[in-house]
């Protein structure tokens, strides 16, 4: 995309008070973090505000400085690779934030990659639950997972050690990773069904607690929590060929010339088999905005529909060149948050 549509839509969409604090403040994802700043640098370019801050820290932490309270030495955006929490809202309404506006953006794929020189493989989500699960299904018994190889997990792989360098419990990424791999793969290999008859209580208790169970992770270092960034993991799957590690597609793809990455259920992760629906590993990315400080942190709402336009948001924009999958309800978004629709409780 040329600038030339940027520098008409921020002309178009240019003008607010100069009043209170005058930049914008932003934290959260590290997935979220390089879209974010591509828009801040991009604002700061075209709009006559400051470039926006933006900082990492983790999506939980972002959604817990964002429900701190108002004014201006809080922040007005929290960037989220997962939905926010009922207990997030919670506490922004108990320090009186009371409107918080959900933006969801686009998408990203969790993609499963290793060195370049390393073998092949080809994934299912049942793989992986036998290759870290607690508990693993043989002769029709539940078991302490004991296996070490990959080749032990499924006969078709190439013999190496297991070693995965997965997403923290506080990463954005572990949500989809907990959800799409380990619970599928728990259901896919049998597991699920075993771990719900040694539970008590009736159907739906049962299923609950198997589901918890589902997403023990065996703790004898063969799975590794990665709390950081996707640098992290990289330079952890660098240091230990074997391993493979679990990265954002949009990171994967800027890393090629070191990473390979494998399919799952036979499908590639690409920006076009996300956005059919065709890759099962793929989450949505939110940012959540502190409607309070619409109208009174200057350039807010300027940069809002700015980032949610199509000329940067959409199929064409540079956060889609860098790897976003663009949401196709995109439309609904902008209607949304051009209303400053605040969110909804959650069910619980």
């Amino acid at each position: 995309m040329t600038a030339r549509p940027i520098l008409i839509l921020a002309a178009a969409l240019a003008a607010s008070p100069a009043m209170a604090r005058d930049n914008i403040q932003i934290a959260g994802s590290s997935t979220v973090l390089p879209y974010a700043t591509i828009v801040a640098e991009l604002f700061g370019e075209n709009f006559d505000h400051p470039t926006p801050v933006v900082e990492g820290g983790g999506s939980g932490a972002g959604r817990k400085k964002l429900c701190e309270g108002l004014g201006e030495g809080t922040i007005d955006i929290a960037n989220s690779s997962s939905r926010i929490k009922q207990s997030d809202l919670d506490l922004c309404a108990a320090n009186g934030v009371s409107g918080v506006m959900e933006v969801r953006f686009g998408y990203d794929g969790i993609v499963f990659a290793a060195l370049r020189d390393q073998p092949d493989f080809a994934f299912t989500p049942a793989d992986w639950y036998l290759a870290l699960g607690a508990q693993i299904p043989r002769d029709g018994a539940l078991v302490k997972n004991d296996l070490r190889d990959w080749a032990e997990v499924n006969p078709a792989f190439p013999p190496q050690e297991i070693l995965a360098f997965i997403p923290g419990t506080k990463h954005g990424t572990r949500e989809v990773f907990d959800h799409n791999v380990l619970l599928a793969g728990c259901k896919a290999s049998g597991a699920f069904d075993l771990l719900a008859d040694a539970m008590t209580g009736d159907e739906a208790a049962r299923a609950k607690g198997a589901e918890e169970a589902c997403l023990d992770i065996r703790g004898d270092g063969v799975a590794v929590d990665i709390d950081g960034d996707y640098t992290e993991t990289l330079a952890r799957v660098q240091a230990n060929p074997v391993g493979i590690g679990v990265f954002g597609l949009s990171f994967y793809q800027s890393n090629t010339d070191r990473l390979r990455v494998y399919p799952m259920n036979g499908v590639l992760p690409s920006v076009e088999t996300i956005a059919s629906g065709a890759y099962p590993v793929s989450r949505p990315l939110f940012f959540y905005v502190k409607i309070a400080h619409l109208g009174v942190i200057p350039g807010l709402r300027e940069y809002l529909a700015f980032f949610l336009s199509d000329e940067v948001a959409g199929p064409d924009g540079p956060l889609a060149d860098y790897g976003l999958v663009p949401d196709p309800e995109l439309h609904r978004t902008q209607a949304m948050v051009a209303a400053e629709q605040p969110m909804e409780p959650l069910s619980q």
